[in-house]
């Protein structure tokens, strides 16, 4: 019994002496699992930021022969999608045309109806068989024009002012420091316009009751260097406002432009929506010149960068791409097929104010400078009696149609118009 009792603590203690190397094994392979653990996240985060820093930042751009083709695709999808919906839209609804009553008093004589092929037969022009024709005349003119804007410009700060409040306006995002403009060059070369046919258009929503409009077709090619420099900060607000400013330099010229310009007039017609009543004339919408770009189009821009104040990254290629996305975006949402420009062409009736001839330099003047003055004072006294009649009509003395009256005249007289950077003198853009 005693024997038991002695030998029973040996027997404890050698087996608690053999079971501590166990104990010690067990702890050596989670210590180096950890460690294998923690060297292979090191190891991942390494290998992404070394492939963001070598596709997104130094990654190089798809040729501009594949770029300009995988964009014409998606313009001609676009432009085909959008004339078949216009197709459908137009053959399920049957539109319900409203005949005007002509006045008995009209003295004119009604003219003939007039069509699309009329209007060819009485040109002698045949849009199947006619070949293109070229526009030399049409360059010259236009090349004139661009370099009186090009001298106009360079004497003095107009488009440099313009640009700068265009750039800074309230459409600028909160991360980016003021925009300032550095370089700006109208290039040296001019456009070539060639190749001009006339073709049927068979879009319903455009047409005319005359039946369809006819548009010009012509290929414009410019190969030039126009350059616009800015440079700006980038504002980094997080954790907290003003944490760190990084400054950013950027340049983008257009190399090389071509494409197929269409152009079309759009004539004036009575607003469908408008009720003529015996005060006011019906209302008409103006003759309007509208031209637009077909989805074919290239455009080849160089666009060169430098970001960051002491160590620099130069002509980083993923800023080209998106430089080069948005402004193809903002040229496809304005002008290219099927959306289109509309100027307003102004009156070409004879008037005296815009004669001019040998002889009678200074009549003219002060003719002019008359009909002025009085067309001036005319509108003063148009305006303070608009005026009487809205305070009038007020305080309740009058009807409530001549203050709908005056103020859609105010609101037309008041509306905001900014004038486009390298637009004809006159041409307003909304």
């Amino acid at each position: 019994m005693s024997s038991h009792q002695h030998a029973s603590p040996q027997h404890q203690q050698s087996s608690f002496v053999a079971q501590a190397p166990i104990y010690t094994t067990r702890l050596i392979p989670s210590r180096l699992s950890f460690t294998e653990g923690f060297l292979l996240g090191q190891l991942s985060v390494v290998i992404l930021i070394g492939a963001f820093i070598k596709f997104f930042i130094f990654g190089e751009p798809p040729s501009p022969e594949t770029t300009a083709s995988a964009r014409a695709l998606a313009r001609r999808d676009r432009s085909s999608g959008h004339r078949r919906s216009i197709s459908l839209t137009s053959s399920s609804s049957t539109p319900h045309k409203l005949n005007s009553k002509r006045s008995a008093s009209h003295v004119l004589r009604p003219p003939p109806r007039l069509t699309t092929a009329t209007i060819l037969s009485k040109t002698y022009y045949n849009v199947n068989s006619h070949q293109p024709e070229s526009l030399d005349w049409f360059n010259v003119l236009i090349a004139q024009t661009i370099a009186q804007f090009r001298n106009d410009a360079h004497d003095d700060d107009a488009i440099l002012t313009s640009l700068t409040g265009i750039l800074n306006g309230p459409q600028k995002p909160d991360f980016i420091s003021s925009i300032k403009v550095t370089e700006i060059s109208l290039g040296e070369e001019f456009p070539i316009l060639s190749n001009c046919k006339i073709h049927p258009v068979d879009d319903d929503s455009t047409n005319g009751p005359e039946g369809h409009r006819l548009q010009a077709h012509m290929d414009v090619d410019l190969s030039d260097f126009i350059t616009l420099g800015i440079e700006t900060k980038v504002i980094l607000n997080y954790p907290k406002p003003l944490t760190a400013v990084l400054p950013v330099a950027l340049s983008v010229s257009v190399v090389r432009f071509s494409g197929t310009l269409s152009i079309s007039f759009l004539p004036s017609h009575p607003t469908p929506s408008s009720t003529p009543t015996s005060q006011q004339p019906p209302s008409v919408t103006p003759t309007t010149l509208a031209f637009s770009f077909l989805p074919d189009y290239r455009l080849d821009l160089s666009v060169r960068s430098l970001v960051g104040s002491r160590s620099r990254l130069q002509d980083i290629p993923k800023i080209a791409q998106l430089v080069e996305s948005r402004l193809h975006a903002w040229i496809d949402e304005r002008c290219v097929e099927p959306r289109v420009q509309q100027v307003v062409l102004p009156s070409l009736w004879p008037r005296k104010k815009n004669t001019r001839g040998p002889g009678s330099a200074d009549e003219d003047a002060v003719e002019g400078v008359r009909d002025v003055k009085e067309e001036a004072r005319r509108e003063v006294e148009e305006e303070r009696r608009k005026e009487r009649e809205r305070e009038s009509t007020e305080n309740g003395e009058s009807g409530r149609e001549d203050v709908s009256g005056f103020e859609e005249g105010l609101r037309l007289r008041n509306r905001q118009y900014e004038s486009m950077p390298g637009a004809m003198p006159g041409m307003m853009v909304n």
